[in-house]
């Protein structure tokens, strides 16, 4: 297989695990990309300290193939990626740009993502519901023959797959296979990832990220330890590639980060343990979980909205909005928990990412 070189300081930043914000979509009242505050955006988590940005997924609107938005709004974000000086300075990157559809359209895809300079593709399979397993990973090697790929284990209640331990540990055989999202929302099938990737011997090449947004701060502290010929093989999940990243990214930074020292110290407080009930609480109202995640792109919006990075919660579908109640739910976790959200921040820079 011909493999891409990544950048050697790309790879080592995903292996060694960072916060990758799931891009949202900026668009104006006739929803029509505002390339601007898309700018800004980028801006906004690139200064936050992102380690990188995940472009055309589930966040930012999988209906962009349809509307003619996937090239342009990736290039914006590789655009801002490339020439932004964030306020800690130039750092290597891990750009990821989410592909789809049918194996030709998401070969297509990973084409244009990987001549636009991204360094892997996110591999969304919700398009190919009653494939069989084989099909599946037949799909699987034909894009990573174009690029690097991350697996998506995408939860079923927004189009995703059931996909089974024997998948995960085909899938982790791909030898161009950098990293695994797992965001079933659900123990067990994140169980099955884990156990796929070390029944396939892959633990050491192939990196797990949480896209569990109603279990963050646990995925990123718990030891997963299974057993491979007798012995016992403990893995960890290194970082996140979250819808719920998309706002507090500042903050989700530092969370990482304090995770990251807790895990070295191999000590955990039980104040982290508790922020763990507290992020999912604020990931209930923001993903709109109370009705069965219909607004969690709208919902994540309207957090911007509130700041000013974006000037309204429209989505490319006009069905798609808050649902009833989920504005007073965002405002009861904005004030309940007010060290999880990036309000000073986004004032104190709001017109730097704007000009």
């Amino acid at each position: 297989m011909h493999h891409t070189q990544l950048p050697p300081a790309s790879l080592a930043l995903l292996r060694r695990g960072t916060a990758i914000p799931a891009h949202l979509l900026a668009l104006d009242a006739q929803r029509r990309l505002d390339e601007r505050r898309q700018r800004a955006l980028s801006r906004y988590y690139l200064d936050a300290g992102a380690g990188g940005l995940a472009v055309g997924v589930h966040s930012t609107q999988f209906a962009i193939r349809e509307q003619g938005l996937y090239k342009p709004v990736l290039e914006l974000a590789m655009q801002e990626a490339l020439n932004w000086e964030p306020l800690d300075g130039r750092r290597p990157l891990f750009m990821i740009a989410g592909l789809s559809g049918s194996t030709a359209q998401a070969c297509a895809e990973a084409a244009t993502a990987q001549a636009l300079g991204y360094h892997a593709g996110l591999l969304s399979l919700a398009a190919m519901k009653g494939a069989s397993e084989d099909a599946l990973i037949a799909h699987c090697r034909a894009v990573a023959e174009v690029m690097p790929l991350v697996g998506f284990y995408l939860q079923p209640a927004v189009g995703g797959i059931h996909l089974p331990a024997s998948f995960w540990r085909r899938f982790a055989a791909i030898d161009n296979v950098v990293a695994i999202k797992m965001a079933p929302f659900n123990r067990y099938r994140t169980l099955d990832v884990v156990r796929g990737v070390v029944e396939a011997g892959a633990e050491g090449r192939v990196t797990l990220y949480t896209g569990n947004d109603d279990h963050i701060v646990l995925d990123l502290l718990a030891p997963f330890v299974f057993t491979r010929e007798g012995l016992p093989v403990t893995v960890r999940i290194k970082g996140g590639l979250l819808g719920h990243w998309s706002v507090g990214t500042r903050r989700a930074v530092q969370l990482l980060s304090r995770l990251h020292e807790a895990v070295a110290a191999d000590q955990v407080p039980a104040e982290l343990l508790a922020l763990d009930a507290q992020v999912t609480d604020c990931n209930a109202a923001l993903f709109d979980v109370a009705h069965d995640f219909h607004g969690c792109i709208a919902g994540c919006h309207e957090v911007l909205r509130r700041q000013g990075l974006l000037a309204g919660v429209w989505c490319l579908d006009p069905l798609e909005g808050l649902s009833p109640g989920q504005a007073a739910e965002l405002t009861r976790v904005h004030d309940a928990y007010p060290e999880l959200h990036d309000d000073d921040f986004v004032a104190a820079h709001l017109q730097r990412w704007l000009g």
